[in-house]
């Protein structure tokens, strides 16, 4: 069997968890630069599921395999059947996707090296958190090919400004990693070499922390942004209340007064 031929039988989503809960999910299609197939979409959103009804699992990972992160959309696939209803398939697809980052009880950080490009920089944009590499570089690029970026440009003109989004989908020029991190795109930018040990280190970090609070606040983090300013105070408010009534609140605090390390039950 040829090395083509390997790569091809191969799942499109390899994952794995370690001991501190961290689930890692490396999409695996490295001869297409991992780009959104259907296929890949489907395993991303099965793994999410399983990942939000896992207790185990306590935060999600997604990186990528080969010489990027991911372009975008499968353009070849999306050729082969060239009708309005197989295209509103895939980004209804690519949403739901998306959205199910965004509503999964766990944090989910990005991991990014190479290129993240349309939808690709759209699943940056849909994580959480994201960690870079020194060498990569973001695009919403689609209006090179006339086709505007508007299923990405929900997810990145929520996480970086409105002229900075703009510029990205008008021009379709690249910026750097560095740029990305100035504009909120990611989080933490480090030299190519020690970007699996900045993400497992930020992973672990996070999952040291209860995830019921985490959970809750999560949930409320995205809610409350979509509201009026008076609204989202009532809605965090009753949050709050509901949390400092919850076991590990309690714990936290007691073991803050007592200086020791908290016991989480995750409740």
């Amino acid at each position: 069997m040829s090395l083509a031929e390997t790569i091809e039988t191969e799942p499109v989503l390899k994952e794995s968890r370690d001991e501190r809960g961290v689930l890692r999910l490396t999409m695996n299609r490295p001869q297409a630069r991992n780009a959104l197939s259907m296929e890949l979409m489907d395993a991303i959103e099965a793994a999410l599921d399983r990942a939000g009804a896992d207790g185990e699992t306590r935060v999600v990972v997604i990186a990528g395999s080969g010489v990027g992160f991911c372009p975008g959309h499968d353009l070849r696939e999306m050729v082969r059947e060239p009708s309005g209803e197989a295209y509103r398939r895939i980004f209804d697809r690519c949403s739901a996707m998306m959205q199910k980052i965004v509503r999964l009880n766990k944090p989910v950080i990005a991991e990014v090296h190479g290129i993240a490009t349309a939808a690709g920089c759209q699943l940056v944009a849909s994580c959480d958190l994201a960690v870079a590499a020194e060498d990569a570089r973001f695009a919403t690029s689609g209006i090179n090919v006339g086709l505007f970026c508007s299923t990405p440009m929900v997810a990145l003109s929520r996480a970086i400004g409105r002229k900075a989004a703009m510029a990205m989908l008008l021009t379709g020029d690249f910026i750097d990693a560095a740029t990305a991190r100035e504009l909120g795109l990611v989080n933490e930018v480090v030299p190519a070499a020690a970007l699996r040990a900045a993400t497992d280190a930020l992973a672990g970090k996070i999952a040291q922390k209860s995830m019921a609070a985490i959970a809750l606040g999560k949930e409320a983090f995205y809610r409350q942004i979509e509201m009026p300013l008076a609204e989202a105070y009532a809605y965090t408010s009753e949050v709050m209340t509901r949390n400092m009534q919850a076991h590990d609140a309690a714990e936290g605090i007691d073991a803050f007064i007592a200086k020791r390390k908290p016991v989480w039950k995750d409740e």
